[in-house]
């Protein structure tokens, strides 16, 4: 079975439309556009019913982790689908993904059923699904751009828009709609780094001050709405 393991730094940037187009009339000649072009990507976060791991996130622990399951595009029941571990220790992103599809996914992570093929990333995996007992939570989605480094291919630098989310049919096949997370004309870019970011990059950034973010999908998904509906409902929010 097929898996990847990633370890990066992420810096994450909040940039209007117009930041966008400068950007990448100055950072094209160092970067490659991603083969795939602008394409959506789906996810159902995992968590407790009284969201313990988002909540914990957003405490900005020394150490933190997401469980997801995650799409390109709507998938069918036999297209290819991602489960994902996701930790972050000391300002290290730690990702360990294994694919399958996605009606194996939602037997594994819905109902418990174990695949036929086991790896060391499925046994992570499955002690994070042990320890939390985490059931799908919310659906979230986005339209992404991506580039890559052309002097260096783990450099990658990433354009989210249109990110939507929404509590019910927690199903990737139920199609990619939600609740928009962002202002109008905004995008939330990533950059994605094994080590240090190169020298003209944060030039780049400086020049039109461009300054990193705190900013989690799930995370600003959860503060503005889900603890808003339980305060307006009059239930007990946990923060």
């Amino acid at each position: 079975m097929a898996q990847e393991v990633f370890k990066r730094y992420e810096k994450k940037y909040m940039v209007t439309i117009a930041q966008y187009n400068e950007l990448i009339s100055q950072m094209i000649t160092k970067l490659n556009a991603d083969q795939y072009g602008k394409h959506t990507i789906s996810n159902i976060y995992f968590d407790t019913p009284d969201y313990s791991l988002i909540r914990a996130s957003l405490e900005k622990p020394v150490y933190k982790e997401k469980i997801r399951l995650r799409s390109y595009g709507t998938p069918s029941e036999d297209d290819m689908v991602f489960i994902e571990l996701k930790k972050k220790y000391d300002g290290v992103v730690y990702k360990r993904r294994i694919p399958m599809t996605l009606r194996e996914a939602r037997k594994y992570l819905y109902y418990g059923i174990q695949p036929e093929t086991g790896s060391q990333i499925l046994r992570e995996i499955e002690y994070s699904m042990n320890r939390y007992e985490p059931k799908p939570m919310v659906y979230l989605a986005y339209e992404r751009i991506a580039f890559y480094g052309k002097e260096d291919a783990e450099l990658r630098v990433t354009f989210d828009m249109n990110i939507r989310a929404r509590e019910f049919n927690l199903d990737l096949k139920k199609g990619s709609y939600g609740i928009p997370l962002l202002e109008k004309g905004h995008m939330l870019m990533e950059i994605k780094i094994p080590g240090a970011m190169p020298t003209w990059m944060s030039h780049i950034l400086s020049e039109l001050a461009i300054y990193p973010v705190s900013y989690s999908k799930y995370g600003a998904y959860y503060q503005d709405y889900i603890m808003n509906q339980n305060v307006n409902k009059g239930g007990k929010v946990c923060a």
